[in-house]
Formats: structure tokens, sequence, C-alpha cells
């Protein structure tokens, strides 16, 4: 699915859901194309709405990730790609952290422009705390991805994080460790979201207390 919108003096953006990922092409006047991809499994299906935008957050720092004109091209047209992008987000975090199906407590389907729902500012929420059923082969896949596609010398402290918690994953200590790591890497942490969304999952709240 795919939304295109113009805006008079941000210029245009178009976002597309494939597979698992959002990607999106941004162009603002007299600045070059800018293409990113967001992966699903760490988008949070709750957006913050604001006077002009609907802005989809990070499930793992609640930084703002994708940010939608409101109403633009045209309500409906806004209002079913806003809706399909919740749906699919809870669907791609639910598939990959192997949970159950149940629909989300401010309900999927809503219309999220002419009945926005009551939610807080990005980022004042509880941090994000670590599930304790951590899957050992997909957090030891993850860090290989990591080695492969990324500059371990970038990322050393956090990949090195992750190796020790492999190593003992319901140690608290270590758990608190790829947290502050995480935290540290900066503008690298949306690559190794990318390579690794695993991690997103680790680092965020479940949709049910089962999940922990």
């Amino acid at each position: 699915m795919k939304l295109i919108q113009k805006h008079l003096f941000k210029g245009i953006q178009e976002f597309e859901i494939i597979d698992d990922y959002v990607k999106l092409r941004s162009k603002a006047p007299f600045k070059d194309e800018v293409t990113m991809t967001v992966m699903l499994t760490v988008l949070n299906p709750d957006p913050v709405i604001t006077k002009s935008s609907l802005d989809f957050t990070s499930r793992v720092n609640g930084e703002t990730l994708l940010s939608l004109y409101l109403g633009k091209p045209d309500t409906e047209a806004f209002n079913a790609f806003a809706a399909a992008l919740k749906n699919k987000a809870m669907e791609e975090y639910q598939a990959f952290a192997g949970l159950r199906n149940v629909q989300h407590a401010t309900g999927l389907g809503a219309n999220v422009y002419d009945e926005p729902p009551a939610m807080d500012e990005p980022g004042t929420g509880r941090p994000p705390r670590f599930r304790k059923d951590l899957d050992i082969d997909i957090l030891a896949e993850s860090i290989q991805m990591l080695k492969t596609y990324l500059n371990t010398g970038d990322i050393l402290p956090f990949l090195t994080a992750l190796e020790t918690l492999k190593s003992d994953p319901k140690n608290e200590s270590y758990q608190i460790a790829v947290i502050n790591a995480f935290n540290a890497l900066g503008p690298t942490q949306g690559a190794v979201l990318t390579y690794a969304p695993y991690v997103g999952i680790l680092l965020s709240d479940g949709p049910s207390d089962s999940a922990y």
C-alpha cells in the first residue's frame, strides 16, 4: 500500500508498505531526495497526533520514525493508509515475537484522523524492559547479522553487551548494559534495528503480560 503526500513548504513524501518494512522517499525544496526504510517490528502502532502530523514512533526509544501530514492527500486515503500501517505494525511485531494475534486495545481499525486516541508525548512513558523469554538462537543470529553488515568498530560496545547477555540472558545487570549501550549508539540505532530487528523486541514492552 502506498501514500503520496505533498506539502507546499515541506515538499513531497511517499510511504510504501513492503513486506515487513516501510519505505519512505522524501524530497524537500532545494534539497536532494532522501530514501530510508523502517522495520515494522520496531514501529509503535499507537501514533502521536499533533496539529499538523501523525507521528509513528519507535518501540525502543520513543523517537519519531515516520511523520505523516494530517489529512493529505485527502482524509479517506490518509485514514486508510494510517489504519493499514497500524495493523501491519502490530501483525509484524506479533509474528516476530511469537505472540498470539490479539486486537490492540485502541482498536486497529479506528479512524485515526477524525477520532484521534489520547496518547502521551513520545519518550514520556516508562522505560523499555526486557522480555524474560529471550530466544538465544535469534539473539545469536542478530549478533552475526550486525557483524556481517555493519562496521563492528562503530558498534563494538553494543556487540560486547549483546554477547555478554547471550551468555546469561536473565542477568539484570547484563540487560541494563545492553540498554545503555544501545542508547549510546546515537544515529547508528536505525542501522542496528534494520539488520537486527530482534533487538527492538528485546528492548520493547510486549502487548501482554504473558510475553515476559
